[in-house]
């Protein structure tokens, strides 16, 4: 889904944490490179401002580009074969589909000229080259801006060479250490007293933005003068004989590796353990996987802040949804350091099992208050939920990797990654040389949930029974409807047979699996009721799911019990009963990342509206429901051609309001915003519903 960023214009660019300086001629040159042409690629080594210079240049160009601007993060990935999951989910495509995931990333970023900002892809060349290529052949208006040590070697590829900053005492260099200087000690200010030293610590740093930022946290605790010595005594600090570096990384490392010496012997460890994470972390986590011998969990908060002070690690958020990031540049460092502390293994087998240790309470918890939280967690937590897999996957521990992944059902199926929870699923039953335990129970029940729901989720679909009860009593020609490519009879013994009698002998007992399971198995029987039009029976069932999931406070199935609820209401003629019903169910699929969800229950919106005679509303809220299609990976939904349910809409409402008024109408409701469009949705305002 389509965030807001500044300006009111498409996309998921993070704010910048501070003011841009100087690359006034790099910004520039970007700009008239994006305009003719279609992949910039920015290149030089680590630490140099690639990634800032393309974030900054991203902001400039929004405007330019109102089908969006998505950053893609690449540095925490670590399985090429997962790019396009990261793009999708970057772009917030869901990956509900059975289609090819880079195909529907294709279609869903085509339309309106789109920016992509692919950061940090030198470690996954090859994977970059290979979507890049694919995504440039098939979708017209899209500009590639990337960041890379070494170029993507793709046809077309246009280099911008990112050299350090400007030297002199008037450059951009002194100019980026003294805004950074003022921000880390506010009393400090560049005159003409001190400028000469700072053009010298900016030249001893050979202009390097990463390092000219680590050093000017320095001046907390020395003043200009010592800073300078420091550097001159410590340039050769951790550079090998035996291990020649280039001039500019041998700076960077001066640098980081200054700040390191600088630290305590508790805060260097730390650092060290520390580089395990990907995507940050929370302090929980931090003081499970980094604690022992001289390092006291009890100790780790004060040494986070300690590190934050230091600029070693950033602090975002505050109370519980406080984390703690670091540089790719400096993680790479502590990662040295805890090579050679020999504890890589140690650590990372505390990672995994604290992440173990997360889907585990997640699973349990899941059908109760706390799904809305574990649905953000996760999310929050979903890079560092790839590495623990890796790191089954890779240490010949199948029964782990089976547990790992089969616990995250619920995050696979619920949340909107079902693409890569059954891509894991299956790399992990591979590797299993022996069938049966509870572990491959449990990897088999996740693996046919995930397999069942894509491109024909059965609530979805059932939406179109409401059209056939609108069609009947307004008397539209009626055909034969196909369930998003199959008839109402295959796909109903098609959840027959896959989810009931498949899954009621491999679900697995005692957990949140079973439990979840049963509450399946009401949501099809309401149904499958709902696609023979026997709405009554349908209410029945659905308002057990309801009461089920009601005792549990669980969200996610209580909104296709509502979802159904609302169906039979307009099945049964009381369309104005419907509309609570089926806005809770929205707000509830909204909350916990379930996009198709959403869609859907637009769907049914727009019947129940046009139903009570608020054709104008109801167009709108067709123009909201595309939108919505086309942001969950299925625009062929969205796209009044392709569907009998949006074609058969258009026709009627069309004819009510007339082509002018019926178009305005879709196109504003298309045009909204996310939160926008949901508030419409949610019937004008969120009051009584909780986005």
């Amino acid at each position: 889904m389509a965030a807001s960023v500044p300006g009111g214009r498409i996309g998921n660019l993070p704010a910048e944490a501070n003011v841009f300086v100087g690359r006034r001629h790099e910004l520039a040159g970007i700009a008239g490179l994006l305009g003719t042409e279609r992949l910039v690629t920015l290149t030089g080594p680590g630490g140099v401002g690639k990634s800032r210079l393309a974030l900054r240049a991203a902001h400039a160009g929004t405007a330019g580009f109102p089908g969006g601007t998505w950053l893609v993060e690449l540095s925490e990935l670590r399985d090429p074969e997962l790019l396009t999951n990261i793009v999708a989910q970057a772009t917030r495509l869901t990956e509900q589909t059975l289609r090819p995931l880079l195909q529907a990333v294709c279609e869903h970023l085509t339309g309106a000229p789109v920016l992509l900002v692919l950061d940090t892809c030198e470690h996954v060349l090859d994977a970059c080259a290979r979507v890049v290529q694919e995504l440039l052949a098939n979708v017209p208006d899209l500009r590639v801006l990337a960041t890379s040590r070494q170029p993507l070697g793709v046809p077309g590829e246009q280099l911008l060479t990112v050299a350090p900053l400007p030297l002199g005492e008037r450059d951009d260099a002194v100019a980026l250490f003294a805004a950074r200087a003022a921000a880390a000690l506010p009393t400090f200010t560049l005159t003409d007293g001190n400028r000469a030293d700072v053009a010298a610590v900016c030249a001893r740093l050979d202009g390097i933005p990463l390092a000219l930022e680590l050093a000017a946290v320095r001046l907390r605790g020395f003043p200009l003068h010592r800073l300078l010595e420091g550097l001159d005594s410590r340039f050769d600090l951790l550079v090998s004989p035996a291990r020649p570096r280039l001039a500019r990384h041998q700076t960077l490392r001066t640098a980081i590796g200054w700040s390191h010496e600088l630290c305590t012997p508790l805060e260097r460890l730390l650092w060290a353990r520390l580089s395990v994470f990907a995507g940050g972390w929370d302090v929980e986590a931090a003081e499970f996987v980094c604690h022992g011998g001289p390092l006291d969990p009890e100790e780790i908060l004060a040494l986070l802040a300690s590190l934050t002070e230091k600029s070693i690690i950033t602090r975002d958020g505050e109370g519980a949804a406080l984390r703690y990031r670091m540089l790719d540049t400096v993680r790479s460092f502590g990662a040295e350091w805890l090579t050679g502390l020999g504890e890589v293994e140690a650590v990372r087998v505390r990672h995994r099992d604290y992440f173990r240790w997360i889907a585990r309470q997640g699973e349990a918890e899941w059908l109760g208050p706390g799904q809305w939280m574990w649905s953000e967690r996760l999310t929050v937590e979903h890079a560092n939920l790839r590495l623990a897999i890796e790191e089954c996957l890779t240490a010949a521990e199948p029964e782990t990797a089976l547990e790992l992944t089969g616990s995250l059902w619920f995050f696979w199926f619920a949340c909107g990654f079902t693409e890569e929870g059954r891509t894991y699923l299956e790399r992990a039953l591979r590797r299993t040389p022996k069938q049966g335990g509870p572990e491959y129970t449990l990897a088999v029940w996740a693996h046919r949930l995930v397999t069942v729901v894509p491109d024909d989720l059965e609530a979805a679909e059932s939406v179109s029974a409401a059209y056939v009860w609108l069609a009947e009593e307004r008397r539209l020609p009626v055909p034969a409807l196909p369930l998003t490519g199959a008839s109402l009879a295959v796909r109903g013994e098609s959840a027959r047979s896959a989810v009931l009698y498949g899954s009621v002998r491999q679900a697995p007992a005692g957990d949140g699996g079973a439990e979840f399971f049963q509450l399946l198995t009401l949501a099809v029987q309401a149904y499958l009721l709902a696609s023979q039009a026997a709405f009554e029976r349908c209410a029945a069932v659905a308002g057990r799911l309801r009461a089920e999931c009601a005792k549990r406070g669980e969200l996610w199935m209580r909104a296709w019990g509502d979802f159904f609820v609302a169906l039979a209401g307009i099945g049964l003629g009381h369309p104005d009963e419907a509309l609570r019903p089926a806005r809770e169910a929205l707000s509830a699929k909204w909350r916990v990342h379930d996009r198709i969800g959403a869609a859907a229950i637009a769907d049914l919106l727009v019947a129940a509206q046009a139903a009570r005679g608020e054709d104008e509303l109801a167009a709108r809220l067709l123009g909201i429901s595309r939108r919505l299609w086309h942001a969950a990976g299925l625009p062929q939904l969205g796209r009044p051609d392709r569907t009998i349910f949006h074609r058969e809409y258009e026709r009627r409402l069309r004819a009510c309001l007339g082509d002018a008024c019926f178009s305005a109408a879709v196109s504003a409701g298309r045009e909204l915003e996310p939160e926008e469009a949901i508030e419409l949705a949610l019937g004008g305002s969120l009051d009584g519903f909780e986005v």
